[in-house]
């Protein structure tokens, strides 16, 4: 067993350690090293929460993982058994990986106490908190719980951390989210939460900041909801007003005015859309006119026609000619889309050639077929007429 410090101080940031063992192991990206320490403060990956960053004597900790209570660290450099080593771990990262959990768990310990619901599916990275809950919830539902939380948070409460005994453990209610062997590690937030959990915490709530839910969707007869807490959250919004205020000084609008704007610009956007696409189609209409009648296949490369306009055209020179009719909208360089169509040939035969002589993709009905292709225009155009 490696002795876990973080469990008897996760403020600790430096540690002394002796080297147990270190192994070569061959990765995709050159070798690293796997070393075994007879005490660490780098938490492992676990329990749905990202390893600890730091340096082992100055070599950088690449990852962290724990099997059956033996936490091995990656390293990019070899360190020789018996070894007395002494590690440091990236503090900012712990501190805010410590704020996220920390206030998953007050989250979390709200919606079971409100809604009955478990948290059956965790994840904390370095960008994101996921919690998955096995119940449905509305938006309301969760801004009343992240009010709640943020309550919880201003309140300053402890963070209390306790190993309970069996017999303690067997009248104690608590939410575990698996079964768990040997020593049960406890962390309650009083009148909030109790639950088991072996990462570390802050030591009241207070030091969490803030919690903000950042999205809601179903998942899985449930919900999704992902969080961010304290600086994390600090950096997100700030990001989020960046974007903001740079909208607003390229639309010179007040950022009250923007959704409102944005709709206009919208509506704006979908008519021009319109009135584009039938430019288009009578500019493809005046290109058909020039079109023999007579001419059986009639076959057009053009760089820029919505789908719905090439689709219509199609069945126009379908209707006048009794050959191949398609059109490739794109260029040679980035491929093509194109819609065939025939009154005559089955064009599922027309969409097998494509494939097998020139790589496209698509299909359809004997009538019609479409698909995409990256081809030169003459080959693409030999391929037709051996049809």
């Amino acid at each position: 067993m490696t002795k876990k410090l973080y469990d008897l101080d996760a403020y600790q940031r430096e540690f002394e350690a002796e080297v147990i063992s270190c192994e070569e192991r061959k990765k995709k990206d050159g070798t690293a090293y796997e070393v075994i320490l007879n005490q660490t403060l780098f938490f492992p990956e676990e329990g749905g929460q990202s390893p600890d960053r730091g340096t082992v004597e100055g070599v950088k900790v690449l990852d962290v993982q724990i099997k059956k209570d033996v936490i091995v660290h990656t390293l990019e450099r070899a360190m020789e058994t018996g070894a007395k080593v002494h590690g440091v771990i990236d503090w900012q990262h712990r501190f805010y990986n410590m704020q996220q959990h920390s206030g998953e768990h007050i989250f979390s310990g709200l919606v079971h106490s409100k809604f009955g619901f478990n948290n059956v599916g965790f994840h904390l990275s370095d960008n994101i908190v996921t919690m998955d809950f096995d119940g449905m919830m509305t938006a309301e539902d969760v801004a009343d719980i992240e009010y709640r939380a943020n309550e919880a948070i201003a309140e300053n409460l402890p963070v209390e951390v306790t190993f309970p005994a069996k017999e303690e453990l067997a009248v104690l209610n608590y939410r575990s989210k698996i079964e768990i062997e040997g020593q049960v590690r406890i962390v309650t937030i009083p009148g909030v939460d109790v639950c088991a959990c072996c990462a570390p915490h802050v030591r009241h709530t207070g030091e969490i900041g803030m919690l903000k839910v950042m999205s809601l969707s179903n998942y899985k007869g449930g919900v999704r909801i992902s969080i961010l807490c304290g600086f994390r959250a600090l950096l997100a919004f700030r990001q989020k007003a960046e974007i903001i205020s740079a909208i607003s000084g390229s639309l010179s609008a007040n950022q009250e005015l923007l959704p409102e704007l944005v709709e206009k610009m919208k509506n704006s956007n979908q008519d021009l859309k319109y009135r584009l696409a039938g430019a288009k189609q009578k500019l493809m209409e005046g290109k058909l006119a020039e079109i023999p009648k007579e001419q059986e296949h009639v076959v057009l490369f053009e760089t820029d026609i919505e789908t719905q306009v090439v689709r219509n055209v199609v069945n126009e020179l379908t209707a006048v000619h009794s050959g191949i009719c398609g059109i490739f909208v794109g260029t040679e360089e980035e491929g093509y889309q194109f819609i065939i169509g025939s009154s005559t040939k089955d064009c599922r035969e027309i969409a097998a050639l494509l494939r097998e002589k020139a790589g496209a993709r698509g299909g359809g009905s004997a009538a019609m077929i479409q698909g995409s292709v990256k081809a030169e225009e003459q080959e693409l155009l030999r391929l037709l007429q051996s049809m």
